[in-house]
């Protein structure tokens, strides 16, 4: 953190918070509570500078080592990292195991104890339920969601994890579902279709492989 502020050229800063103690020691070397307890000094140095420190709690919907997260336990460790003063709060499903219902319910409880504190949404697709569990973030009130092009990504502390959902896919849905975003999907298209020639290897979006509907004149 303070590399990142000596740069002068970073005007943000980003924590990932362990949701379990075993992937935070493995990933980490920290585990929740001293997490949490680095997280709060780093966000309280932010506040009282004026520096953006914004924070997110990995494998929120289950470990890969401890097995479920339940809520009442993310909500504890999200209560503690607001108290602090971040600027956004996020859920990421780091392994890709959680369902619609399970997001909605979360970030509904979220929004109801953290109040106006911005919330985002990081989902990886392991077992196909990363849109879904996007659209769920959607209707519980999340205003930002992670993705990236072409669905590349994954973590070597998540054993069997995919990438995270595809960007395209993601504004796809957004664009039929009439959600405004102000991303543009033929450029995103594009690119990851050469993104998946650079890295000489088919990619899990969905839309590169079904194309854009209703098709695009030529």
């Amino acid at each position: 953190y303070q590399r990142l502020r000596d740069t002068k050229r970073i005007h943000e800063a980003g924590l990932v918070i362990p949701a379990t103690d075993t992937f935070g020691l493995k990933n980490q070397g920290l585990d929740v509570d001293s997490a949490v307890a680095m997280a709060a000094e780093v966000i309280q140095d932010g506040v009282d500078s004026n520096f953006p420190v914004q924070v997110t709690i990995a494998v929120a919907f289950g470990c890969p080592f401890e097995g479920e997260v339940y809520l009442e336990q993310l909500v504890n460790i999200a209560e503690r990292l607001a108290a602090a003063g971040p600027v956004e709060l996020a859920l990421a499903d780091t392994i890709g195991v959680a369902v619609p219902t399970q997001v909605r319910q979360a970030f509904s409880q979220l929004k109801d104890s953290l109040g106006e504190l911005p919330l985002r949404a990081h989902f990886h697709d392991t077992r196909n339920t990363g849109i879904a569990n996007a659209y769920a973030s959607l209707l519980a009130g999340v205003t930002v969601l992670d993705a990236s092009i072409g669905g590349i990504g994954g973590c070597p502390f998540a054993p069997n994890a995919s990438g995270n959902i595809a960007t395209e896919d993601l504004v796809y849905m957004l664009n039929r579902g009439g959600i405004e975003h102000g991303v543009e999907l033929t450029s995103l298209l594009e690119t990851a279709a050469w993104l998946q020639e650079v890295l000489s290897k088919p990619l899990p979006s969905m839309l590169l492989k079904a194309g854009i509907f209703p098709p695009v004149s030529a």
